[in-house]
């Protein structure tokens, strides 16, 4: 409550002093820790539009839908036939899926990052206990994550529905778990590769122009050149050239690693050697993406 106090002046002098009665915050302080999971959590929540307005929900909650309704129809399928194996494995459902999740790592990416550097609001956060490192990590780790839920939930839908189907057991476990991994990658590979991308315009229209460019007219141009090595038996090459795309990456280390049928031309993937040199590429990449952030909010942050 406010109260006044008459100034010690002449009589004729209207000034007044007030006490608004400001006090000192005198709780908890949580510091670094606390920020860094409230900066991921809420970004995280934004990844699908949860807490914000109900325009902001419908492409994220969309896409959601549309990654998980082939498995389901998928799955509808193999227990009416009473089919011996699900059509699709699940190290390769992400893949054939990749043109969903470059739209969304596209529609999300901006999102997450463009806003707070269009506004000028990442040197507030700085301004706080929070730190660069700590800004960088919360919003790759919520991007990925939100990436991973987006690309495991239809794997366990299959997974599930592959057991409702009484299919083996171990053999589903097992490609269940190898499903995991791969779309672990692949979410930190995407995060990292969008953000980055994002980072540099504030123009969130920009920014998913950028991403599903660099996303889609890679992998277009490395099929066609594949293709054009399988057409000419310069099948040698193929799976060097699957090196400069992120779909193909992904693609040509599960292949080598994990099991699965590559969408290389002839479903021929990377052999083992080749493969160490795909999983040295795709940890080299995240950890670049994580430098350049880095480096990058630095900058912004001065």
């Amino acid at each position: 409550m406010a109260v006044e106090h008459p100034a010690a002046t002449s009589p004729g002098d209207q000034t007044r002093i007030h006490n608004i009665g400001y006090r000192a915050y005198d709780g908890p302080r949580l510091g670094r820790s606390y920020a860094t999971r409230s900066l991921y959590s809420q970004s995280l929540r934004g990844a699908y539009g949860l807490g914000r307005s109900v325009k902001s929900k419908v492409l994220p909650m969309l896409l959601f839908v549309v990654m998980c309704v082939p498995a389901a129809i998928m799955v509808a399928v193999a227990v009416a036939t009473k089919a011996k194996d699900l059509p699709v494995d699940y190290t390769r459902y992400a893949v054939i899926m990749q043109a969903v999740i470059s739209l969304y790592v596209a529609s999300q990416a901006p999102q997450s990052v463009s806003r707070d550097l269009r506004f000028k609001t990442v040197p507030l956060y700085f301004s706080r206990p929070i730190e660069t490192a700590d800004y960088v990590r919360a919003k790759f780790a919520a991007l990925a994550s939100a990436l991973f839920i987006l690309t495991a939930a239809p794997l366990v839908v299959l997974y599930v529905g592959a057991l409702l189907a009484k299919l083996d057991f171990a053999d589903q476990t097992k490609g269940f778990a190898q499903g995991l991994v791969s779309v672990a990658l692949l979410s930190l590979l995407f995060a990292g590769l969008g953000l980055v991308i994002a980072s540099v315009t504030p123009r969130r229209g920009f920014g998913i122009a950028a991403v599903i460019a660099v996303l889609t007219i890679t992998y277009g141009a490395v099929s066609t050149l594949q293709a054009i090595a399988d057409a000419q038996d310069a099948g040698g090459s193929i799976a060097w050239m699957g090196l400069f795309s992120p779909i193909t990456l992904i693609d040509g280390l599960q292949s080598a690693f994990l099991g699965a049928t590559s969408a290389f031309p002839g479903g021929v993937g990377p052999t083992n050697g080749e493969g160490v040199v795909y999983v040295l590429v795709v940890l080299g990449l995240i950890a670049a993406c994580y430098g350049l952030l880095m480096r990058r909010y630095r900058k912004v942050g001065l």
